[in-house]
Parts: C-alpha cells; structure tokens; sequence
C-alpha cells in the first residue's frame, strides 16, 4: 500500500534525512522523503499510528496521511 505523508517542521536536508531513517526503521519498502512538498511517500503495510508516532519521536508533526 502506497501512502503520502504531508509532514510539517521540515526545512533542510538533514530533517529530510531524520525523517527517511525513522520510516525507514519502520521495516517499509520503499521510502522517498522530498523537502520541497514537505511530504514523504511510501510504500509497505505500516499503521497510521506508527507513522505518526515515528515522525513526531524525531521533532515533526504529520499535517495528514493518504493513500495514493
């Protein structure tokens, strides 16, 4: 399952890599984080809520969570 995460907080590369390495640790297949939207998109079965709790553990704040 695919998901786009809007994320906000993010303003360099090294929030995009903070965020990459904790949704990476959630076992996903495939991470892309991009600063420019302020979102990720991933792919892999991962509840919203350990999303959620992932990103706000390393300092940002999800604005939403969709599936595409």
């Amino acid at each position: 399952m695919a998901k786009k995460i809007i994320i906000e907080g993010m303003s360099c590369g090294h929030c995009v890599k903070h965020v990459t390495t904790a949704l990476e640790e959630l076992g996903l297949s495939k991470v892309t984080v991009d600063l420019d939207s302020k979102s990720a998109l991933i792919e892999g079965e991962v509840s919203d809520q350990a999303i959620k709790a992932a990103i706000e553990d390393v300092g940002y704040d999800i604005v939403e969570i969709k599936e595409v």
